[in-house]
């Protein structure tokens, strides 16, 4: 959303291989034409693509941004069509050629021969950032439109080095690579990791992972700080420390209503949990404890993730020799009596946050956080963008500038 950082990365990029520079919304609609004119004037010689998203005023929008210094501007796909008309006019007359954008087209393969017939100069297949973090997909639609079309063929979404490759083979002229370049650690070596593989794009198969495969695997490889952050600074329990240092937690909810130490309940909720699963457990007490060391070595064996107690835990010498993460508020020395009282999977509400059955659980150093099931696959993916974009700031930190540089605080706080 800054153009000083905007230009740094471009010459980043540009080293790596990257051919034209695209001015994304987000940086526009912050600093306006000027980012433009200061990414022309930067390079000069470059092709600059303003993604304007046009969806009114068509001609006007177009005269701004190539007097600004753009080759090429972006007209939302789904527009009126008078208005991607005024726009290829304007195009016409400055001398810039037009790009239509098929982010959220109802019909993007019969809207993309429309638009061809309208004098658009390139189609741009996309899935913007929100869709991909419910899992659309570019890809598919973009082979589609590639049989549909004969002006070159865009596409844009969540791409990196092998799906860009992908892409390449199914037809694509042009690959528009985002955030797996802007926000990389090491810019250079992203850019050219993707020129390498449009260059030599090799046959890419499917890695066969399940959906809940794949939503593990992200979860596993983010911290819940990052996840939080995804879920605006939501989704972390209150109270609820790790009993060991260094265990990662991530499964799907089994939950236990029980009061002040009855353990017949959490004891019960092991033969129902499988593998994967973290149980998760409201005592109602921060002095008694429902679970301990033994109740910790009966779910060795059959592959759960880890316990949450919102309460006290006991046995914490022998629960800390053995691989299970726990999760809870304190550890005392006594434990209650199995009356059973309580339920199984049940809706509770646990370090002040409601959990059921199924929800995602992830614990780490930090805490723990709770993920609704519907959404899980969505934050993971969302996750893992924020953990770029902290890589991405770590390392201009360690170039020497301070957070409040790198993200200009003054010039975002809230007026």
């Amino acid at each position: 959303m800054e153009t000083d950082r905007a230009i740094r990365i471009a010459t980043e990029a540009l080293e790596g291989g990257a051919d034209w520079i695209e001015a994304g919304t987000p940086l526009i609609k912050s600093d306006g034409m000027d980012a433009i004119r200061r990414l022309k004037t930067a390079f000069p010689e470059r092709t600059l693509v303003a993604d304007m998203k046009i969806a009114d005023t068509g001609a006007m929008e177009v005269e701004m941004a190539a007097k600004a210094g753009a080759d090429i501007v972006v007209v939302l796909g789904s527009a009126d069509d008078s208005t991607v008309l005024e726009a290829v006019r304007a195009a016409k007359k400055y001398g810039v050629r037009i790009m239509a954008d098929l982010i959220s087209s109802p019909e993007p393969v019969s809207r993309s021969k429309e638009l061809e017939r309208m004098g658009v100069d390139y189609i741009n297949v996309h899935a913007g950032i929100d869709q991909q973090m419910t899992g659309r997909d570019s890809l598919t639609i973009m082979k589609e439109v590639v049989k549909e079309v004969s002006i070159p063929v865009a596409v844009a979404g969540g791409l990196d080095a092998s799906s860009c490759a992908w892409a390449v083979n199914a037809g694509a002229r042009i690959v528009i690579v985002g955030g797996n370049i802007v926000r990389s650690s090491d810019v250079i070596s992203s850019a050219r990791a993707v020129r390498t593989s449009i260059d030599a794009p090799c046959s890419i198969s499917d890695s066969g992972k399940s959906r809940k495969d794949e939503i593990r695997d992200i979860f596993m490889s983010v911290s819940t700080p990052n996840i939080s952050d995804a879920m605006h600074r939501k989704g972390a329990m209150q109270d609820i420390f790790p009993m060991l240092s260094g265990k990662k937690m991530v499964g799907t909810a089994v939950t236990v209503q029980t009061f002040r130490g009855d353990w017949a309940k959490p004891v019960e909720a092991i033969d129902v949990a499988g593998r994967g699963d973290v149980i998760v457990i409201y005592n109602g007490s921060r002095h008694i404890a429902p679970w301990g060391g033994l109740a910790t070595q009966s779910c060795l064996g059959k592959g759960i993730a880890g316990v949450v107690v919102d309460g006290a835990v006991r046995d914490i010498d022998d629960i800390r020799k053995m691989d299970l993460p726990v999760f809870a508020t304190c550890h005392v020395p006594n434990a209650g009596e199995p009356k059973g009282f309580g339920e199984i999977n049940s809706e509770i509400v646990c370090g002040n946050q409601a959990v059921r059955p199924g929800d995602y659980i992830v614990g780490d150093d930090n805490g723990v956080v709770v993920i609704p099931r519907e959404r899980a696959y969505e934050i993971a993916r969302r996750a893992k963008e924020v953990e770029k974009t902290e890589q991405r700031l770590s390392e201009e930190i360690r170039r020497g500038a301070t957070l409040s540089e790198v993200m200009q605080l003054k010039k975002w706080e809230k007026h």
